[in-house]
């Protein structure tokens, strides 16, 4: 099921399309680039936690990709059904229009299905990107400070220079550095987007 593996692969990190600013009074000294998202998904923390979502929850998963494929072949005919209809000559309106409603009403129970049946996943991948994140930032400044980058730049915020490389990888080495691995079972309590209150209250403790 396509939904599942873009879920796996990726969904998204919050990643703003401004420039990134080093924090520094010197003037730039050198222009980067960096994919955010790729220097995440390349990180053996990131790379582990799929790994492990795969094996952990791979019931879950085959049960959703069995009902997603089953589900499309179900609104498949519908589709069709209702292609055809609004296809022939003088087609009736009203019932054009009750026939699209109940196709869209079933799309969007099935969507709501499937989304159920992979809830576990998301939010396991999610509290896995949530603690990537969290470090992004810090791999980000560390990577920039050695190679000595006044300004980083996403991909396709650069229109053409000749002197820009990428950071990308050095990123993604800095978060290897500062975040070996991720834990995949987030607490009973834990929200995406907030964190577990109790948990960022004892790191703050500990800093």
């Amino acid at each position: 099921m396509h939904r599942i593996v873009r879920a796996l692969v990726w969904t998204s990190l919050f990643v703003s399309n401004a420039p990134i600013l080093a924090q520094t009074a010197e003037a730039p000294r050198n222009v980067a680039i960096a994919d955010m998202q790729e220097a995440v998904a390349r990180s053996s923390a990131y790379t582990a936690a799929i790994a492990q979502i795969k094996t952990t929850y791979a019931s879950q998963i085959t049960q959703a990709e069995t009902r997603s494929k089953l589900l499309s072949a179900e609104l498949q005919p519908l589709f069709a059904a209702y292609q055809a209809a609004a296809k022939a000559p003088n087609p009736n309106e009203a019932t054009l229009s009750k026939q699209l409603n109940d196709l869209q009403k079933r799309e969007q129970a099935a969507r709501d299905e499937i989304a159920k049946l992979s809830a576990p996943i998301d939010r396991a991948n999610a509290y896995a990107q949530e603690q990537i994140s969290a470090r992004l930032e810090d791999a980000v400044n560390a990577a920039m400070s050695k190679r000595q980058v006044g300004l980083l730049l996403q991909p396709q915020a650069a229109i053409k220079s000749t002197a820009t490389f990428d950071l990308t990888s050095d990123i993604s080495s800095e978060l290897n550095a500062l975040l070996p691995s991720v834990s995949i079972t987030p607490p009973a309590n834990w929200q995406p987007g907030k964190g577990d209150s109790s948990q960022n209250a004892g790191q703050e403790a500990v800093r």
